[in-house]
């Protein structure tokens, strides 16, 4: 198993809780290995954001000159092996090939190597306070919950890096109308209703069906023409594939201008799903996937109990079982899709051998959700 590479990933979160970057974390043996690895997945490479590499316990050696990075990637330089001679060998190289550096696990009294600029800064907000003349733009990490973070931003920090958006967030109220209406539509979708009725109720919110639409024709869908009605949208995708996007609609349907880093984790973790899935089930159970990825914040996102949001809607029991008790045919695949959000990498890799996964199946499904959800552009 120690040729195995598998990368999780955290979000760096600014200021008005947006994912402006995505930090991959690379549990690798080697350098080499970590550099063989990422360049095997320069084609499903997100692009969208910044992307920050962190080699989790190696120490950055110039071995990584082997890696071709694309051009939104920053390497981080963690302040443990700040002093260590092979990385003060790499961090004048990384700077001639124009890659930008983050330090990590910054403190006040760390002598720092002279002439590097530090584009961004991570700081264990539990263990250090903010430094008053920081060497780049901080990030706090460490932080438990989204009361921590608002008090992170009170202090002076830039943004943060984790998953503290998961946590803090209240899920004891009732679907808003809006809401309702999506899953009114999601009913109707799901039952092969006529597009007749589908559309009355569309018109009575032209904002909804303008986001649909443009849901549709993003990147990510990948159409050959523009749609350009929900008629025409019947006629080209089919009732199943409208599901999968009135679900996205569903997803990001939250006013909560705290909402669109849950909105891109939920479609990362759908997308994932779909991917990873596709070996195991037949076609038409991939949107299905999709749909039990997405709605696994379902709650989150629209502050009601996910009980409650599923009893309005008719899905298929698997996602059902998924979502509410843990159980049947999807359940091993959202538990996967979570084990990627972390800085640990044992759970996801007993999860892969369990499922009889590969790593480089991981990553590559990992990068494509991930490049996927962003493109979608939320908030």
């Amino acid at each position: 198993m120690s040729n195995v590479v598998l990368i999780t990933r955290e979000p760096v979160i600014n200021k008005q809780h947006k994912i402006t970057a995505n930090r991959l974390v690379i549990h690798a043996a080697s350098v080499a290995q970590a550099v063989e690895a990422l360049n095997g997945l320069a084609d499903v490479w997100p692009t969208t954001h910044p992307v920050f590499i962190s080699l989790y316990k190696l120490v950055p050696t110039p071995d990584l000159l082997k890696w071709t990075p694309p051009a939104n990637a920053m390497v981080e330089i963690p302040t443990q092996s700040i002093a260590h001679p092979l990385t003060l060998a790499l961090i004048p190289q990384l700077q001639a090939a124009d890659i930008s550096l983050n330090l990590t696990w910054y403190r006040d009294d760390l002598p720092l190597p002279p002439d590097v600029q530090w584009r961004f800064v991570i700081i264990d907000a539990k263990r250090t306070a903010l430094p008053l003349a920081p060497p780049g733009l901080t990030l706090a990490w460490g932080l438990a919950d989204v009361p921590e973070f608002k008090g992170a931003i009170a202090q002076g920090y830039d943004g943060a890096s984790g998953w503290f958006f998961l946590r803090g967030v209240k899920t004891d109220g009732k679907l808003a109308p809006s809401h309702a209406q999506i899953v009114r539509l999601l009913n109707l979708v799901r039952r092969n209703a006529e597009v007749k009725e589908i559309e009355t109720v569309l018109k009575q919110d032209v904002a909804l069906s303008y986001k649909l639409l443009r849901y549709i024709n993003s990147a990510g869908f990948g159409l050959m023409c523009e749609i350009q009605s929900f008629r025409h949208a019947v006629s080209i995708l089919g009732y199943d594939k409208l599901n999968k996007w009135l679900s996205v609609l569903l997803v990001s349907a939250s006013r909560d201008p705290a909402a669109p880093a849950l909105m891109q984790t939920a479609i990362a973790r759908g997308r994932f799903m779909e991917q990873i899935g596709a070996a195991f089930f037949d076609k038409g159970e991939l949107d299905n996937l999709f749909i039990t990825g997405a709605f696994s914040m379902l709650h989150l996102l629209l502050g009601a109990s996910l009980q409650s949001a599923l009893d309005e809607m008719h899905l298929p029991m698997p996602i059902c079982d998924a979502l509410l008790t843990g159980d049947g045919v999807y359940a091993p695949f959202l538990k996967l899709a979570r084990a990627l959000e972390s800085f640990d990498d044992k759970p996801l890799a007993a999860l892969a051998k369990e499922l009889h996964i590969t790593s480089e199946q991981v990553n590559r499904a990992h990068l494509e959700a991930l490049a996927f959800a962003d493109s979608l552009q939320f908030g």
